[in-house]
């Protein structure tokens, strides 16, 4: 009985870790959007309160249980009831404007790849991760290379230059930052064809990523369910054991 309190401790804390990790996250997809998009700050933010409310609730379950205090049973049930029916909201919300949230993320890293300026320092952080994300899923671009070809300083200099961190060499030493050039442009012009860029845009990248890690995702998701609803089924019978309320078993101060 005090195990399955004891885990919702832990789920607490892996939840609220998971909210002060999105917003100290600087190096990766998280990090771009978060800069761009104002909706997962504050998602993050709720992750950080239905953390800290799961740990809370798995003390208040745990001195419910070993005092007999149905109230505070009662009140562990009703929580954790809430919680898990926003979560089952939010992820049909999310499933049903999947299409919505596409074209918002096609829309932040366009936005992201048209006014990249290795040398402003302002947007270093946003750059940097977007830099990170292309290296780390071997894409180039959102949809493909062809994105870069509205980037106003590739557009100055003809396309002669590259995004270095879609470069698909594997040479030691490679500059993963900033823009590369051609080693030999064609009358000092160039398009994104003569790039030795990856092929593949960041967009295939990502779903190609979430498609591989589908079953892990959906087990941690199903894991956390399953133990919400084992922490009701057992409150309530704990609940209804409970004839009377006997406040002297209430811990004083």
């Amino acid at each position: 009985m005090y195990v399955l309190f004891l885990l919702f401790q832990i789920l607490g804390a892996v939840i609220l870790g998971s909210g002060i990790w999105i917003l100290a996250d600087k190096i990766s997809f998280i990090a771009v959007i978060q800069m761009s998009s104002p909706s997962l700050k504050t998602g993050a933010y709720i992750l950080i309160a239905v953390g800290a409310l799961t740990m809370l609730m798995g003390f208040l379950g745990c001195l419910g249980a070993v005092n007999e205090i149905r109230c505070l049973l009662g009140l562990y049930f009703t929580c954790l009831m809430v919680i898990l029916i926003t979560q089952v909201a939010a992820g049909l919300v999310i499933y049903f404007q999947k299409e919505k949230l596409k074209e918002e993320l096609s829309h932040i890293a366009g936005n992201l790849i048209k006014n990249y300026d290795p040398l402003n320092d302002d947007k270093r952080n946003s750059q940097d991760a977007w830099d990170y994300v292309q290296t780390q899923l071997s894409c180039c671009g959102w949809t493909g290379a062809k994105d870069w070809e509205s980037n106003e300083i590739l557009i100055n200099r003809s396309m002669t230059a590259y995004p270095c961190s879609c470069s698909n060499n594997s040479r030691e030493f490679e500059i993963y930052s900033g823009f590369c050039n051609l080693d030999d442009p064609v009358n000092g012009t160039a398009t994104y064809a003569d790039w030795p860029v990856h092929k593949q845009g960041c967009m295939d990248g990502t779903e190609k990523w979430l498609k591989d890690n589908l079953g892990i995702i959906l087990g941690v998701c199903t894991g956390v369910a399953v133990i919400e609803l084992l922490g009701m089924i057992l409150s309530i019978s704990l609940c209804k054991n409970i004839h009377s309320e006997d406040y002297t078993k209430v811990p004083k101060s």
